[in-house]
């Protein structure tokens, strides 16, 4: 114990300066540490209030040959004050006369004041069997420009390849059309009756009729007797 006491007395200062050097290794560690923590704080606040846009082309349910375009605020904030700068990447004529079919909805040219989250606006419509090849060869995009709820101003590119429909295809007819043909069927079928359209075919059975076949019924039974 006594050479113990004596190696800290001889080594004091030494010790004092491995101990300082220690906390304060740790107090720059525990700082870093604390900076990343307000920083990914700071970013999931952000992402709480990020609006982002995005643009897809999809088919219709019941005709896979007619698309357009689908433009969605897939963030968790507000877009606000939303541009639209439509432009061509490849595709020639075809790709300006689709993009002029796309875009010919007034959102495209006034833009949007307010887009909330997952809201959805759609553009106008194709038929792909017009000029397909050239509009399958089609590579659009869509330059947004809009602000975030905290003031934050975003820009991006959003770009249309339409070549990713290529091999697409349906199998018979989805069951929500399917039901509402049945029911405009039954709807017109109905009208048709109550409007006297079409009549219902139908054999009429009076107590008249009645009568005579239990006459006729008994007078056989009274021949048959008198033959017996």
């Amino acid at each position: 114990m006594t050479e113990l006491l004596d190696f800290l007395n001889k080594n004091s200062g030494a010790l004092t300066v491995i101990f300082t050097a220690v906390v304060t290794v740790a107090t720059a560690v525990y700082a870093a540490l604390t900076w990343v923590l307000v920083k990914e704080t700071r970013m999931m606040r952000e992402v709480q209030t990020e609006p982002k846009l995005q643009v897809t082309v999809s088919s219709f349910d019941f005709a896979i040959n007619i698309v357009r375009l689908y433009v969605r605020n897939v963030g968790l904030g507000p877009a606000l004050n939303v541009t639209f700068k439509p432009k061509v990447l490849a595709g020639g004529q075809s790709a300006e006369k689709l993009l002029a079919e796309f875009t010919n909805v007034n959102f495209f040219t006034v833009g949007l004041k307010h887009f909330g989250p997952a809201q959805e606006r759609v553009s106008a419509y194709t038929q792909l069997t017009e000029d397909h090849d050239g509009k399958m060869a089609s590579v659009l995009a869509i330059d947004v420009t809009y602000s975030s709820a905290t003031g934050k101003r975003y820009w991006d590119s959003l770009v249309v390849d339409m070549s990713e429909l290529k091999g697409g295809y349906q199998l018979g007819k989805p069951h929500a059309y399917a039901i509402a043909q049945s029911l405009e069927k039954l709807q017109k079928d109905i009208h048709h009756l109550t409007t006297g359209f079409h009549r219902i075919k139908a054999n009429i059975y009076t107590s008249a009729d009645r009568e005579e076949e239990r006459a006729e019924a008994q007078n056989r039974r009274e021949q048959y007797q008198r033959e017996l």
